[in-house]
């Protein structure tokens, strides 16, 4: 009996290790190209990083709703994965393309034809407006480029091929890096262009990365290489059960993402030094819950392969070990962000004493509700959606958001008039209440479905 066990143990370890690490290793990157754009800019001033911060919220909104619909279609690919039915893959990635280009493409003309009153609506600092404006026009000719990214790399990890993304991240990271020293100051016998110089920056390596993802998938993957006529001979069948699993998740990400943005509307009306701040916290918060994110893409591809496969009991089992590792994982990111935020922001910004006074307070908040976060991300991008239980999900995500957050957000900024420190714990609340309505759900095991 031990020795089995131990082989069971082994084996889930070494599943996970292979898929996570290179997950988190390409958020980490991808977080970090976030973070090198944020921290040159932060040299050029407090406006400058409110500015970029505002104009990626933008980003940030389409970003999830893309991922909220490739959540929905990797479900499916992991599980015929799983199933072994790897014709049926390309009809559902054909399917995520179509959805992720309609989606850029609206992005794309809010943010290249209308960025002044896109960012007029969350600022009315004219200063923030108008680098705001700069960057954003710039950047929005990337959003079908990222979107075509972002489909393939969902549909290479549900399959068990998480090193290709890894590997365009890598080389994006470091194009972005070199292109934001060249551009941002001025070296190399360039011009300083500042913040579109950062934008620029973003845009090269983005159309880098799409072409060694697209370069990788063509050369190794067959079974993701898809062709025009694919997406002229998608299954009725798949569209209607694609559909049925992968909407409530895009309308679980697209409501959720606008209630980040009316987050940052409130920050923003707060003042200009609460938005820096909270976009420094949030550059920060997004480096650490890159293990979050692993574990929870890891359990989603893990989960559906095992459900595909007809393994419920076993999933169920996998399933309560991921939960484990996200509370000791939630913990540990919590007491790493506590001691090591001075040191961060006083090294890597140049922030007045008011500013930096601010920001760790903020960033000390975040690392207290860490826990919460971790076990959160397991429990909505893992548990639920990986057997298809995605209403639920949706209903307990926008209900956490929209009822707790979002009011409590504007009672802190408007009315009890609190720092933008006390506004963010109020509406970390929705965390907690969370974490305790979904556990009944988890309990109950109804999320284990085979849907192939």
């Amino acid at each position: 009996m031990v020795s089995l066990s131990y082989k069971k143990n082994t084996a889930f370890y070494k599943m996970l290790f292979t898929i996570s690490i290179p997950i988190v290793i390409q958020n980490l990157i991808s977080s970090s190209l976030n973070l090198v754009d944020n921290v040159m800019i932060g040299q050029l001033g407090e406006t400058l990083i409110a500015s970029t911060g505002l104009a990626n919220q933008i980003f940030f909104v389409m970003t999830l709703i893309l991922f909220g619909g490739n959540s929905g279609i990797s479900i499916y690919i992991a599980q015929y994965w799983g199933k072994k039915e790897t014709e049926k893959i390309k009809s559902v990635l054909s399917l995520g393309l179509i959805f992720a280009l309609f989606i850029s493409m609206l992005f794309f003309i809010l943010g290249f034809f209308f960025p002044s009153e896109v960012l007029g609506l969350m600022s009315k600092d004219p200063e923030v407006v108008k680098y705001g404006t700069q960057y954003m026009q710039i950047v929005s000719i990337s959003y079908m480029i990222t979107a075509i990214s972002f489909t393939f790399g969902f549909s290479t990890r549900s399959i068990g091929h998480p090193k290709l993304p890894m590997t365009a991240s890598i080389i994006s990271l470091l194009i972005n890096t070199g292109l934001n020293y060249v551009l941002i100051f001025g070296h190399l016998g360039f011009e300083p262009m500042g913040i579109r110089g950062a934008a620029i920056a973003t845009l090269i390596a983005r159309v880098v990365e799409l072409i060694i993802i697209l370069f990788g998938v063509y050369r190794m993957i067959p079974v993701l290489s898809i062709s025009i006529k694919n997406f002229f001979t998608i299954d009725k069948e798949i569209i209607r059960k694609v559909g049925k699993t992968a909407l409530p998740v895009i309308f679980n990400e697209g409501f959720w993402s606008l209630g980040m943005t009316v987050y940052a509307l409130v920050y923003a009306r707060i003042g200009t030094e609460a938005v820096s701040a909270v976009m420094i916290t949030n550059t920060v918060n997004s480096i650490f819950m890159v293990v979050g994110f692993g574990l929870g893409n890891a359990s989603s591809v893990m989960l559906g392969n095992t459900l595909g496969a007809g393994e419920i009991d076993k999933a169920i089992e996998y399933n309560k070990r991921f939960l484990a590792l996200s509370i000791l994982c939630g913990i540990f990111i919590g007491l790493a962000i506590t001691f090591t935020a001075p040191f961060l922001v006083k090294n890597l910004y140049n922030l007045t004493a008011e500013s930096y006074v601010v920001t760790i307070h903020t960033l000390k908040i975040l690392a207290f509700f860490m826990l919460f976060k971790f076990y959160n991300t397991i429990i909505v991008i893992g548990t639920l959606r990986s057997g298809g239980d995605t209403l639920y999900s949706m209903l307990l995500e926008i209900s956490c958001v929209w009822l707790i957050g979002v009011p409590l957000a504007f009672i802190g900024a408007f009315v009890l008039k609190l720092p933008v420190y006390y506004v963010v714990a109020l509406v970390n609340i929705e965390e907690i209440a969370k974490f305790f309505l979904g556990l009944p759900r988890l309990l109950s095991n109804k999320w284990a479905k085979r849907l192939v």
